[in-house]
């Protein structure tokens, strides 16, 4: 039971991390970004790169790979959302065709990674050896991926709370027809948002990249439970995506161990369906 604890915090705190990204980018800009997950394997790919080949250690290469995710994420906004911002403004066109857009960004980058690294598994070694956590047995690696994302997570949500930044984000995701009214640029806040949620997933990848190997189609994947964690959480809900990625690193963790690994992805269904038919609006919203 220990093990099994230990493994769903540590498991939970990853899909925390990456289900931030998403919940600012759609609670914000208001894109349901189907091509997260591939933001977060992009993260993965290019911290493998450093490591590998540039002989860096994860930590230097979360400095390059996380402002290199933001930028990406800022171009993408520039190029693709932000026509598609304008020219569905007023007729709630928005998120239809970003889910159309990004659906198609998904498939681009699963083919430039395919082509780029195989279809194959996709790691490197690092801190492998396993060290006493609650008198279970864990590799160090992992354990610290998980401190990172919980530190990364209590930062944002300092940022979002105590800084005149966050007080404009708050203010376009809750009343985006009032926040012009005092001096906030709604376009402004909604791109740096997606670059935000872009750098999350970057940082997301990295975390993700210290403890399991990875494939280029692993992104549909992650991005699914991303969005099982923002649906739980509720759209928008800092505190709330935290929560419901330890929830759902649990109860996989749970299946796993007491019944069939196999049919953990199963649960991550189950619970996507179970939380839009019984609270649509997310257990914390």
């Amino acid at each position: 039971m220990i093990t099994t604890l230990v493994v769903g915090l540590v498991l939970g705190g990853t899909y925390a991390l990456m289900a931030l990204g998403l919940t600012i980018q759609y609670g914000v800009s208001r894109i349901m970004n189907l091509a997260y997950g591939e933001f977060v394997i992009g993260g993965s790919f290019l911290t493998y790169l450093a490591v590998s080949a540039a002989g860096l250690n994860p930590f230097m290469a979360f400095l390059l790979v996380v402002p290199f995710g933001y930028l990406a994420s800022y171009i993408v906004y520039a190029v693709i959302m932000q026509p598609l911002e304008k020219r569905s403004r007023g007729t709630g066109r928005l998120e239809v065709d970003s889910i159309l857009v990004t659906f198609g960004v998904m498939f681009l980058l699963q083919g430039v990674y395919l082509s780029s690294f195989g279809s194959g598994f996709t790691g490197y070694n690092w801190l492998e050896a396993p060290i006493d956590a609650f008198g279970t047995k864990i590799s160090t690696g992992r354990l610290v991926g998980a401190l990172l994302a919980v530190i990364i997570g209590g930062a944002l949500y300092v940022a979002i709370q105590r800084t005149r930044w966050g007080m404009a984000m708050r203010a376009v995701a809750s009343r985006p027809g009032f926040a012009p009214l005092v001096g906030i640029n709604n376009q402004r806040q909604a791109r740096s948002a997606f670059a935000v949620g872009g750098a999350l997933a970057a940082a997301g990848g990295v975390v993700l990249s210290m403890y399991q190997p990875f494939t280029p189609t692993d992104g549909v994947f992650l991005t699914m439970k991303a969005l099982v964690v923002v649906i739980m959480g509720g759209v928008g809900n800092l505190p709330g995506a935290m929560a419901a990625g330890l929830i759902l690193g649990l109860v996989e963790a749970g299946v796993s161990a007491a019944v069939d690994p196999g049919l953990t992805l199963a649960a991550t269904y189950a619970i996507f369906l179970a939380v839009l038919l019984w609270r649509p609006n997310g257990l914390f919203s």
